[in-house]
């Protein structure tokens, strides 16, 4: 498939990366610093643009079977839009350029469906009070998913580590895998690009070990 990436250089877009071009895609990575980009093969094209700017994303996704976004904030400090604002930028690119299937990180620890007790009433107040400025921003992000008229599907992991794409992971549609607690970021990208098909338009998967 002819894909694009967004995230290249982040910790879960370098799995991705890495894995599109073993597979066998034709991947363009869109980065602000293309010098990040350590991966080199014949079917990689990298590209500089400004991800907030449609018009600059436009001719990146042009002619492409899927666009992926991998793209996030780290900060807990401050309100952020970062995958708000990138997302809108990207669904109108895609729409200028009739392209259609669209694939998202997001983070299922803003919802509680699926979750066991200790999770649900314990632990996810916490992790609210922590993470509240990024995973409103996921939120938000996921409502203008929903509202687009893109061919979705929202990827929510749980807490990523940095440990080795295995390929047996759990997924559940429209809630949380249960017990799920962790997920190797090259175990997202592998779920990621499982899901490049039409099977699971328009759905919310959870994925986790």
């Amino acid at each position: 498939m002819r894909i694009t990436i967004f995230g290249a250089t982040g910790r879960t877009g370098k799995h991705l990366l890495d894995q599109a071009l073993a597979a066998g895609h034709e991947v363009t990575a869109v980065v602000r610093d293309p010098a990040k980009v350590t991966a080199e093969h014949p079917a990689l094209s990298v590209v500089r643009a400004d991800v907030m700017d449609p018009a600059a994303v436009e001719p990146q996704v042009t002619g492409r079977d899927a666009v992926l976004s991998a793209l996030g904030s780290t900060s807990t400090k401050h309100p952020t839009t970062v995958q708000t604002g990138s997302t809108t930028s990207i669904l109108a690119a895609m729409g200028w350029a009739g392209v259609r299937r669209f694939l998202v990180v997001s983070n299922s620890g803003m919802v509680t469906a699926g979750d066991d007790v200790l999770t649900r009433f314990l632990v996810k107040p916490v992790l609210r009070r922590i993470f509240r400025h990024p995973w409103t921003d996921m939120a938000h992000m996921e409502d203008v998913v929903r509202a687009s008229g893109s061919d979705w599907t929202i990827i929510r992991p749980p807490m990523l580590t940095e440990g080795p794409r295995t390929g047996r992971y759990r997924t559940a549609v429209d809630r949380n895998v249960r017990g799920g607690r962790r997920l190797s970021r090259a175990d997202l990208a592998d779920c990621l690009l499982r899901n490049l098909d039409d099977s699971s338009i328009r759905a919310t998967i959870s994925v986790a070990d």
